[in-house]
């Protein structure tokens, strides 16, 4: 009796052992998906054909040398840089860019920027139609480059400012390009990137597309980036 005892329940052990250990991987398999998933949903990425200016939202120099390849490659007739003074880097983003363009052989008349005050990426897209607006030669399209997490935010701001009808494309840099990584929940700094670009994206859909009156000023008064 004793015997059967214990092998009934060595059987409900293994039982057990064994849906816990299918329920764990299951989970880690199932979560990982879903984690994936978040995190590309951030990264829009078009399948590129050459426009008329490649813009950089202002930010660290992969951002411009990635630009820089799509332009030597053909993809932009002009390449476009925002963002004014940097405090992290003490430089103008588009001073900056535009001697890194000089120095890997870019013409100058194919370099623009404005280097003029802001706090947004919304306000970076808002110079890059101000430019468009002033510039002698027209401008139908657009290839935008930032880091990977930021395109979801950036592809809305373009889309609010410059219209549905205007072609923009999206070129992420590449993660291999940066310190960031596409499985971003096993490393802290792109944690927290893509933590603060959903904080971000619906503060945006907040701040400039649903606020009105005081509660738009009173949101204003955070733009940070």
């Amino acid at each position: 009796m004793r015997i059967l005892i214990a092998n009934i329940l060595m059987k409900k052990k293994i039982i057990l052992i064994t849906v816990v250990a299918l329920g764990a991987f299951f989970f880690f398999v199932f979560r990982e998906r879903e984690l994936l998933y978040l995190g590309d949903f951030l990264v829009p990425k078009d399948h590129l054909h050459p426009a008329d200016v490649i813009h950089v939202i202002a930010g660290e120099d992969n951002r411009t040398d990635y630009a820089l390849r799509l332009y030597k490659q053909g993809y932009g007739k002009i390449l476009f840089f925002t963002g004014g003074w940097c405090e992290t880097h003490h430089y103008h983003h588009g001073e900056h860019a535009r001697a890194r363009g000089l120095s890997q052989g870019v013409s100058e008349d194919a370099i623009a920027f404005d280097d003029s005050s802001v706090t947004s990426t919304y306000l970076e897209v808002q110079k890059l139609k101000g430019w468009i607006a002033r510039s002698p030669i027209p401008i139908h399209s657009v290839i935008v480059v930032s880091d990977p997490f930021h395109m979801r935010r950036a592809r809305w701001s373009c889309k609010k400012v410059l219209g549905d009808s205007f072609d923009v494309q999206m070129a992420p840099v590449p993660f291999e390009w940066t310190s960031y990584r596409r499985r971003w929940w096993t490393d802290p700094a792109s944690r927290k990137y893509v933590r603060d670009e959903y904080k971000k994206f619906v503060y945006y859909i907040l701040r400039y597309q649903i606020s009105r009156g005081r509660f738009r000023n009173w949101l204003a008064s955070m733009d940070r980036e």
